[in-house]
């Protein structure tokens, strides 16, 4: 294939490979050419082009295919427009002979449709320049016409099409001939040239006028004639036509209007032509009286389809503003239609008039106006059923009976009220919430005028008006209770009125259904009115005989439409359910057998219609709630259903007594029963084999409880079949529920009769029978392969297989299909390979040897079920020859039919075998490339074969086509190839079977899927017509996006800048090129312009405006999605401004609240506009057409994509959060684009959301606010510091929030503004407490909501809405409660901070006065005493809804504080988003308060609170509501309460709660501890300590974050403390009453013995969890750990969290000890020294800093405190205890060694934890010499370290151990170390310090000398001296070095110089000794003393005295002495 890329065609290569590869070669190299001619270069074409085109017009006859020719000929016309044009006519007259060559052979065909094509080509390409020679060239085109086959006919129109639409006005002289010759051709035979004409004609009325003036009439019969017997692609053509020549005739193109003086069509005449074919169809108008009179014929459903599809082209064309300007007219026309008799001359006719209505409508109405437009629709609509039911009413109440014709009137009136109902319904539903101004607007009296319709005389009217009642109820759920109310009224006050029963009950229904739909639900009390309403009517019933067909049914359908309300509600009225079925049964089979006897016709009647009805409510009972379908419950049910079975048996003998008039009731009871039945075994799936008489005729009035059922997913009203046929269908699906179940005897019982039966029926009747027969087999061995049951024995399969095998050479291709898939399933239920072998070679031989269509397509497809539903395993022998036949009958060109039926098969098995079918890809595809060449393009059920085909064997391939192998290279080119060819086919089917090949390729093989050319193809796909082509091209773009999103758009966008130049040079020739109708082929491209600016995701974005196909609408979410997560944080303003657009159309929709009294002086002035500034705006409006403001959903889809926007932005980069840095960023580099630099944006756009109608978008725009507060709350106002940036936008914020509040408001939306409320205050943003209240303001107003208690409010929504308010009420007041605690908290550790600060530090504090710390507090503050109550008694709720389900018994009747016992699983949910919240605000209250409040205030108030029951208090104990309870018993309920609650939540909390909720509860728990009571309460009872622990272990377990760690370890340590406070004070009383002594060491744990039980032991249950920490930290602490073979042994440092973590556990476990007896203290101390040495050593890492991190102060600390422990030294435990410390010391001497391997210990933290021991633990060291030698090595090593920081603090150690009173362990370390210090200090003098740390080594090592002289005896002391002041001396300076000196050198000066001074005074005599001995120190002493005084008086004046003794510079963080 390589080979082939080249510019002049390869003809060696072409001569090497074999014949039949050459076609595919030839079309290859056109491929590459049409790519490569384009971009080549000018000249390289020019010097080539002779040879070019010789070559290419010698492939003109060479007989290419179809792909081929289309290409060939876009080559040439290409050529000849880049290149010379010499010879274009050359050429053009060479394809003219060709053309008018007389052969007529097959052969050559093909090279005369290639001239043909070429010919179009060029003209289309060129155009004018070839004007001369274009008469000839039409003529000859005409001339071949007549004589042509079908092929060429089709291939003419579309040349000549192609050569009007390169002309233009200049082929005026041929218009009338090509018209003349081409309309006749309308009426072709083939599908295919029909197509062909239409679009030449519809090419043609661009230019031609008479088209579209003296020819109207004409043209429109000629289309309604042309729709007889047509198909699809043809209605597509035709109704496009059609509908575009009629808007051409109202509004003609400005153009073609100056050229001539036309006379125009009126509105009138264009609408009275188009009804004449919906009426008439293509009879035409009334030629003779006689046929009128004919009344039978009645319009073919083909022409009634296409012109209704007319009608919607004809308005799209018009455009949306036209459509808005003439809605009134329209709107009547359109209902005139189907109230005439001609469209409803029967009752399905009349069904499917109205569809096709219905659709007009919709497809106008629904797509092309704005939401404000169709608000005005809506008015219109209104007015129009207004209209119609004040005449209805007058002929109902016209009791004269002047009126004759008033029965047909409210007949025909019936089918408008049902068209402009469901539009109506339609309409307020898309609106949604937008729609309220219809409702709330008085003067329209939409409600009013939709209930009037309820009591309409025909039922389908009253059907329809509830169905939109159910509609609006939906869209506005705030009207559905005040509806059922209304209705409920009505229905009591109306009830002798059999259309008000019936209207109202049916509106009840409706709404019922409705309420699934609705989160919020309805007041659970309605269930109890529907009930007792529609037990009155069930009660009534009998008494009135007028009524008692309607109640019975009314009241019926009342119980099965509150079955929908689902278990919560029926759980109540079940009993009464169960009675009522039982009642209407009879009860035995005797009273059964006596009722036949009794009753006339009408009572039979009513008994039928009530048995329907019941069963039909058990049916919605057994479908709504199947969690109550007990035992006990399907026996009871089971009764009335056996009942019934036995009465179906005994119904045709009553019929036969009462008349035939019963059947339809007797058939109800059949379908219903049949209905349960299904039903009780399983939820069926319906085949789609329904006879195809049904389709279209689906109606609400067939079954009325299909008004409440969930309507199918994809459908917009529910439309159940006409009875008859849903009996059969229902008998169907039960025959295959039953069939696996019954015994094999039946089985063949049933399979005879079946066979009978057919043999019996003749005729239209036998197909009927066998189609309804074989639907119901299909479904039984559906079945039996589900239960994976068998057939049966061999007579049973005997039986089958006849009645299959007869079926496959039916010649209706419907049994044919079914006898396939039979044959396949029955293989699957047998599943023995003999079976399947007998069965293939049975079709194998057959087809071997048929030579006719139906039984070749028969077994064919045959096979292919065989394989399908046997699968590659089973079937794999017979693959081989299955597949040569299938190969084989492929080929047979001379019946598309055979080849499309075997291609079929083919991919079936391709699909059904996956990797066994490997080795016949190659022969299969190239025969795919082959016909794809070669099969005509208008067979295309071929086609579409072949692209299934294509696709399943890429499948199949799979991962492969990647590979570089020859051959997989040649099945991937190949594969490529026919991926081109497909796309570029005309039908829409094939091109979206290409693209999904496409799919499949990209998955397997993305590189070799050319983007550039596959995304734009895409993009223009997005503007089909057809929705298979948008639903194939978004889910490629999805899947693209996934990978590759930046190059989609790229793609995208070049197509925009492409088109945007083809606009521009196509606009002179045409000024008036509306979408629809523009240059019929290069519409495409046309329509390609649709990108603009936005990219293809603008272009998606208004999509989902357009589109209402649910798929496609989330697979555009979803390609958004992709787009948005790898591109937004890149071209962020771009993102922006998309979502911005969008939710900018939610500010004009607020105008649009009050638009009728502008309106007429504005359609006044637009009527006298001129005409043509009236087409130029048509013109003009017409590029722009697809601005329709976004619609609501879209808006919420941008709100939702700019949360995603946000987060996006906060994984990329923190400078999106930062100001200062953003605008850094901007200024280096003004690309960059930032989140920060948008925040006025992002907070508009959450503003226009949150406030506009439409609830759905007030929620998303809430949730964006919230989103944005909680994200830029912290980020600081680089101008003004101190200050955040959100500061300026609080205005905003509190006007979005404050519309949230007003009392209209959904439960949910105050729920969600209460978050976003608490968020904003709880942010800190604010600092003015003014501003503050604005917004708190709004919380202090719900709480009062919240205080009115349960029953107060008048209720629209489910009591679980209100329990959703007021909790989040609740829980945001905590959330602030929390927040002014935390501030009031950090306010009082602030001041002791800000005094120590000195003036430089001023600006941090400069806002504090601003605001006062304890403000938010204050705020707060007066609420407390009602929050706190209120708190308690959510959180008491909370701990009821969360016991198991076997304690319910202890739930309190009647509900809690906040939800009520109907309501309590959706309660549930409620409680548990708020509770944790609430848990944290209760502690800090009680914490704060210090348990100090009682709770008989919260008594006395909470009778308001329970407004509905008084009795039940907040402490639930009804019956002892009296006794109050004393302080302490209420503290314990409350410490029960809060620990309950955490404990149980702690348990296990699930995985997806948000981490607040843990974080918080054990904030909670934190600060609950605080307060000496819950300490004490805790330490009394030590199990509940260790329960806790073990929750908290428990929890640690499964949640990961360091954030909850650090929490727990805070709440591990107050339980510590807790116990340690509580254990002193038990202490303390046993000292004070002076007891034995030895009792008061037993008091701690352990006891005597010393053991800990764990489960009992606090302590032990610390450890555990301490130690489970240190080693999720530290693994190798744990030998488990350690010596595991996939721990790696990796020594990192601890990450800044986990040090801060070892560091807390480390002081829980050194506090643990003093919870100990001391024989309990030497159980534990073994393992606590061992983890606090180890940790030291770990972690004791030298920095460079000399920091000392966490967890080493930590463990010196505990060292510290364990080895001053006093209790542990009792005579019992003296020795254990001496060895306890001595080997621990040893392990820290052992850990100081410096090793290779490990990073260098911290010498100094070492040091110091030897130095501890030293200090503390004196005597159980002394005179141990091994740990005496280890001690002096550390120090030596420390002193002679060359480190000097190192030495310093050594120094000051080693100052501590000289300075220990205990002589015995001083000494020996004076007499080792004491030389060492003075060698040091000597060395000075030669190496003076250099830097401040080295002079700090130097003056502690004087100290320390100092203090050993000051230790020393008197009679040694002139020794000491003489060791200090020689070297103190030497560190003077004379004069002259000490001007030179370094600042560090004269510091050590000056420090010498004041210690001599200092020394002298102090040892007189000693001092005087020294000195005498040695002249020439004293002469150095005095000069520099000399020296200091001189310059002391020179800069007293300057400088102050420099402070004496100057501390150390830097200190040890922690003093631990």
């Amino acid at each position: 294939m390589e080979l082939a890329h080249s510019l002049l065609l390869n003809e060696e290569a072409l001569a090497q490979i074999t014949e039949a590869k050459r076609p595919v070669f030839i079309f290859e190299w056109l491929r590459f050419l049409d790519k490569v001619l384009v971009a080549a270069n000018k000249t390289d074409v020019k010097e080539k082009q002779k040879k070019l085109v010789e070559q290419l017009t010698g492939l003109i006859s060479s007989s290419p295919g179809p792909p081929t020719r289309k290409l060939l000929a876009k080559n040439l016309a290409a050529l000849y427009s880049i290149g010379d044009t010499f010879t274009v006519f050359q050429t053009l007259d060479k394809c003219n002979d060709i053309i008018r060559n007389k052969d007529d052979t097959a052969a050559y065909l093909p090279t005369k449709l290639a001239a043909v094509a070429c010919v179009g080509a060029f003209y289309e390409k060129m155009g004018r320049m070839l004007g001369s020679a274009f008469p000839e060239t039409v003529n000859n085109l005409l001339k071949s016409l007549k004589s042509a086959e079908s092929q060429g006919r089709s291939e003419i129109l579309m040349s000549l099409q192609k050569v009007l639409s390169g002309l233009g006005g200049a082929a005026a002289s041929s218009h009338r001939d090509i018209y003349k010759n081409a309309r006749s051709l309308l009426t072709d035979r083939s599908m295919a040239v029909r197509c062909a004409v239409a679009k030449c004609l519809l090419e043609l009325q661009n230019e031609a006028v008479f088209m579209w003036t003296a020819e109207l009439e004409n043209i429109a019969t000629l289309c309604f004639k042309a729709l007889e017997n047509s198909n699809y692609g043809v209605r597509v053509a035709v109704s496009k036509l059609l509908g575009t020549v009629m808007a051409t005739a109202l509004m003609p193109k400005q153009a073609t209007v100056m050229r001539q003086n036309v006379k125009r069509a009126t509105f009138d005449e264009v609408l009275e032509l188009m009804a004449t074919g919906f009426l008439r169809g293509g009879s035409g108008f009334l030629k003779s009286g006689g046929e009128m009179l004919k009344v039978g014929g009645s319009v073919n459903r083909e022409v009634r389809v296409g012109v209704t599809q007319a009608y919607v082209v004809f308005v799209t064309t018009l455009g949306g503003q036209w459509l808005e300007r003439s809605f009134a007219t329209f709107l009547s026309h359109v209902l005139d239609l189907v109230s005439h008799p001609r469209a409803t001359q029967t009752h399905v006719e009349a069904v499917y008039s109205r569809r096709c209505v219905s659709f007009i409508l919709r497809a106008t109405v629904g797509s092309l106006l704005g939401e404000k437009a169709q608000i005005a629709a809506a008015k219109e609509i209104c007015q129009a059923i207004g209209k119609q039911m004040k005449a209805v009413e007058a002929v109902v109440n016209d009791t004269s009976g002047e009126n004759k014709s008033g029965a047909a009137d409210i007949a025909a009136s019936q089918h408008v009220m049902v068209c402009a109902l469901q539009e109506l319904g339609s309409l307020v539903q898309s609106l949604n919430a937008t729609a309220s101004p219809l409702i709330q607007e008085a003067s329209i009296g939409l409600l009013e005028i939709v209930t009037s319709v309820l009591l309409h005389p025909s039922m389908a009217a009253r059907l329809a008006a509830a169905w939109c009642l159910r509609c609006v109820a939906v869209a506005l759920p705030f009207q559905l209770t005040p509806f059922l109310d209304r209705c409920a009224e009505r229905l009591n006050n109306l009830k002798t009125s059999p259309e008000a029963v019936s209207g109202y009950s049916f509106a009840m229904a409706a709404l019922l259904g409705g309420v699934h739909q609705c989160p919020l639900g309805i007041p659970h009390a309605k269930g109890k009115m529907v009930v007792s309403i529609a037990e009155d009517l069930l009660r009534t019933a009998a008494q009135n005989s007028r009524l008692s067909l309607q109640r019975t049914q009314a009241g019926w359908l009342l119980l099965g439409a509150l079955m929908t309300l689902g278990p919560s509600v029926v759980r109540y009225h079940l009993p009464k359910m169960l009675l009522l079925w039982r009642n209407v049964f009879p009860r035995s089979l005797k009273e059964l057998e006596a009722e036949k006897a009794r009753g006339d016709s009408f009572t039979w009647q009513v008994t039928l219609e009530g048995r329907a009805g019941a069963l039909c409510a058990m049916r919605s009972f057994v479908a709504h709630c199947p969690e109550l379908l007990t035992e006990d419950v399907i026996r009871k049910l089971m009764t009335p259903i056996e009942c019934a079975m036995t009465m179906m048996s005994h119904i045709p003998s009553v019929i036969k007594a009462h008349g035939a008039h019963l059947k339809a009731s007797a058939a109800m009871v059949r379908l219903r029963l049949y209905d349960i039945l299904i039903l009780n075994n399983f939820y069926f799936t319906r085949l789609q084999l329904q006879p195809n008489s049904a389709s279209g005729s689906g109606a609400l009035e067939h079954d009325p409880s299909s008004i409440y059922l969930r309507i199918p997913a994809g459908e917009a009203v529910p439309g159940p079949l006409p009875l008859g046929v849903s009996v059969i269908d229902a008998s169907v699906a039960l025959f295959g529920v039953v069939f696996p179940h019954v015994s094999y005897k039946h089985r063949l019982q049933m399979l005879d009769h079946f066979a009978e039966c057919v043999k019996q029926a003749k005729g239209v009747r036998q197909q009927a029978v066998q189609l309804n027969i074989f639907t119901a087999v299909l479904s039984a061995l559906k079945g039996l392969a589900e239960n994976k049951s068998t057939l049966g024995p061999e007579e049973v399969r005997k039986s089958a297989l006849t009645l299959v095998m007869g079926a496959l050479d039916n010649p209706n291709p419907i049994l044919r299909c079914a006898a396939g898939e039979a044959l396949g399933r029955m293989a699957q239920v047998v599943g023995e390979a003999t079976f399947i072998a007998r069965m293939a070679q049975y079709s194998f031989d057959k087809l071997k040897s048929a030579r006719d269509v139906v039984s070749r397509t028969g077994h064919s497809l045959a096979l292919g079920c065989l394989h399908r539903y046997v699968g590659g395993i089973g079937s794999g022998q017979h693959l081989k020859t299955s597949v040569s036949i299938l190969l084989a009958l492929a080929q047979d060109g001379t019946s598309p039919e055979v080849q499309t039926w075997s291609l079929h098969s083919l991919a079936l098995i391709v699909d059904s075998s996956g990797p066994m079918y490997r080795g016949y890809v190659e022969p299969t595809l190239s025969l795919v490339l082959t016909l794809l060449l070669t099969v005509p393009p208008s067979h295309t059920e071929v086609h579409q074969c072949l692209g299934r085909c294509l696709g399943a064997i890429i499948t199949t391939v799979g991962p492969e086509l990647q590979g570089n192998g020859a051959t997989i290279s040649t099945i991937r080119s190949s594969c490529l190839v026919g991926c081109a060819i497909t796309q570029d086919h005309s039908d829409s089917l094939v091109q979206a079977a290409a693209i999904s090949c496409l799919q499949q390729l990209h998955m397997f093989a993305p590189r070799h899927v050319n983007l550039s050319s596959l995304v734009p193809s895409l993009c223009v796909h997005l503007c089909s017509s057809h929705l298979l082509l948008r639903r194939a091209a978004v889910a490629c773009l999805r899947q693209l996006a996934q990978r590759e999103a930046a190059e989609v758009c790229e793609y995208a966008m070049s197509l925009a800048k492409n088109s945007g130049d083809k606009e521009s040079s196509s606009a002179n020739v045409n000024p008036f090129a509306p979408g629809v109708s523009s240059r019929s082929d290069i519409h495409c491209r046309h329509q390609g312009v649709n990108i603009t600016e936005t990219g293809l995701e603008g272009l998606l974005f208004g999509m989902l405006d357009r589109e209402t196909d649910r798929k496609l609408c989330s697979d555009i979410h979803d390609t958004l999605g992709h787009m948005l997560s790898s591109l937004a944080v890149e071209k962020l303003s771009h993102w922006l401004m998309l979502c911005k657009d969008v939710l900018a159309a939610s500010s004009d929709m607020s105008t649009a609240t009050l638009l009728s009294s502008g309106k007429d002086e504005e359609s006044e002035k637009k009527d006298e506009m001129d005409d043509d500034t009236m087409f130029t705006t048509l013109g003009e409006e017409d590029k722009s057409k697809p601005f329709v403001a976004p619609r609501w959903a879209t808006r919420v889809f941008a709100a939702d994509c700019l949360c995603r926007i946000i987060n996006l932005c906060e994984n990329a980069d923190q400078a999106h959060f930062d100001l200062a840095m953003a605008r850094c960023a901007k200024l280096r580099n003004p690309t960059n684009d930032l989140l920060v630099l948008h925040l006025s944006d992002l907070i508009r756009m959450a503003f226009m959301a949150a406030t506009d109608h439409s609830n759905q978008l007030r929620m998303a725009g809430l949730q964006a606010l919230e989103d944005i507060i909680k994200k830029f709350a912290s980020v600081p106002e680089p101008e003004f510091p101190g200050h955040v940036i959100l500061e300026q936008y609080q205005a905003n914020v509190g006007a979005a929030l404050r519309p949230a509040f007003s009392q209209d408001t959904p439960s949910d939306i105050i729920a969600k503004a209460c978050q976003v409320c608490s968020t904003w205050i709880g942010s800190g943003v604010v600092s003015d407490l003014n501003d503050l209240r604005r917004v708190h303001n709004l919380l202090v107003s719900s709480l009062d909501k919240v205080q009115a208690g349960k029953g107060s409010s008048s209720q629209l929504y489910r009591e679980s809405a209100t329990t959703m308010e007021k909790l989040a009420v609740l829980k945001a007041w905590a959330e602030v409660y929390v927040v002014a605690m935390n501030i009031k908290k950090e306010a009082e550790s602030k001041p002791k901070r800000a005094i120590k600060n000195t003036d430089d530090d001023d600006d941090d504090y400069g806002t504090i006065d601003e605001l006062p710390p304890d403000s938010l507090i204050t705020l707060v503050q007066p609420e407390l005493p009602t929050l706190s109550r209120l708190w308690l008694a959510a959180l008491k709720d909370y701990a009821l809804l969360t016991l198991p389900a076997e304690f319910s018994s202890q739930l309190p009747p009647d509900g809690g504080a906040f939800y009520t016992p109907e309501t309590i699983d959706t309660a549930r949910l409620h409680y548990r988003n708020s509770w944790a919240p609430v848990l944290h605000a209760v502690a800090l209250w009680l914490n704060s308060t210090g348990f100090t409040c009682s709770e008989s205030t919260e008594a006395t108030a909470i009778s308001g609170l329970q407004k509905r029951s008084t009795s039940v208090n907040l402490n639930q104990a009804s019956g002892a509501a009296g006794s109050a309870k004393s302080l302490p018993e209420i503290n314990k309920d409350r410490m029960h309460l809060i620990l309950g609650v955490s404990i149980q939540f702690l348990c296990s909390p699930r995985p997806e709660e948000p981490i607040e909720h843990v974080t918080a509860c054990l904030q909670a728990l934190h600060t609950l501890l605080d307060s000496p009571y819950a300490r004490i309460h805790i330490a009394e009872d030590q199990l509940i300590g260790v329960e806790l622990l073990s929750v908290l272990h428990r929890l640690l377990l499964t949640w990961n974050p360091s954030s909850v760690q650090l929490l727990v370890t805070g709440v591990v340590q107050q339980i510590v403390r807790a116990a340690q406070d509580y254990l002193q004070e038990k202490r303390n009383t046993l000292n004070e009453d002076d007891m034995e002594k030895e009792a008061c060491t037993v008091l701690g744990e352990g006891g005597d013995s010393g053991g800990l039980i764990p489960g009992k032991s606090l302590v032990f249950a610390t450890m555990e969890l301490l130690m489970f920490i240190l080693v999720r930290h530290m693994p190798h602490l744990s030998t488990k750990v350690s010596d595991s073979p996939s721990h790696i042994a990796t020594k990192t440092r601890l990450s800044e969290e986990s040090a801060r973590l070892v560091a807390a556990t480390v002081t829980i476990l050194s506090d643990l000890p003093s919870l100990c007896s001391p024989a309990g203290c030497m159980t534990i101390l073994p393992t606590i020294l061992f983890l606090i040495a180890r940790i030291l050593k770990d972690t004791a890492i030298k920095s460079a800093d000399n920091q000392v991190p966490p967890p080493v102060s930590a463990a010196l600390q505990g060292i510290k405190s364990i080895v001053t422990l006093s209790m542990a030294k009792t005579e019992e435990t003296q020795k254990q205890w001496t060895a306890l410390i001595r080997s621990t010391l040893a392990c820290i001497l052992e850990y100081s060694q410096p090793e290779d391997s490990v990073p260098t210990p911290d010498e100094v933290s070492m040091l110091t934890a030897i130095a501890l021991f030293l200090w503390s633990a004196s005597s159980e060291i002394i005179g141990v010499q091994s740990l005496q030698n280890g001690c002096m090595n550390r120090f030596k090593n420390a002193l002679n370290s060359c480190d000097p920081w190192v030495q310093a603090k050594c120094y000051q150690l080693l100052l501590s151990v000289f300075q220990h009173s205990n002589r015995a362990l001083s000494t020996p370390y004076i007499h080792s170390l004491a030389p060492i210090v003075v060698e040091k200090l000597k060395a000075v003098e030669r190496n003076r310090p250099a830097s401040n740390i080295e002079l700090l080594a130097v003056q502690e090592g004087v100290k320390v000398l100092e203090t050993l002289v000051a230790l020393g005896e008197e009679q040694n002391r002139v020794q000491l001296l003489a060791l200090l002041v020689p070297t103190l001396i030497s560190y003077l300076l004379d004069e002259n070095s000490f001007a030179s000196a370094s600042s560090a050198s004269k510091d050590l000066h000056e420090f010498a110089l004041q210690n001599l001074m200092h020394i002298g005074p102090l040892y007189p005599h000693a001092f005087k000794t020294v000195m005498g001995a040695a002249p020439e120190l004293k002469v150095r002493l005095e000069t520099a003393v000399r020296a200091s005084q001189a310059s002391k008086a020179k800069a007293a004046a300057r400088q102050p005295a420099p402070a004496i003794h100057s501390a150390p510079t830097i200190k040890l963080k922690t003093s631990f002495f």
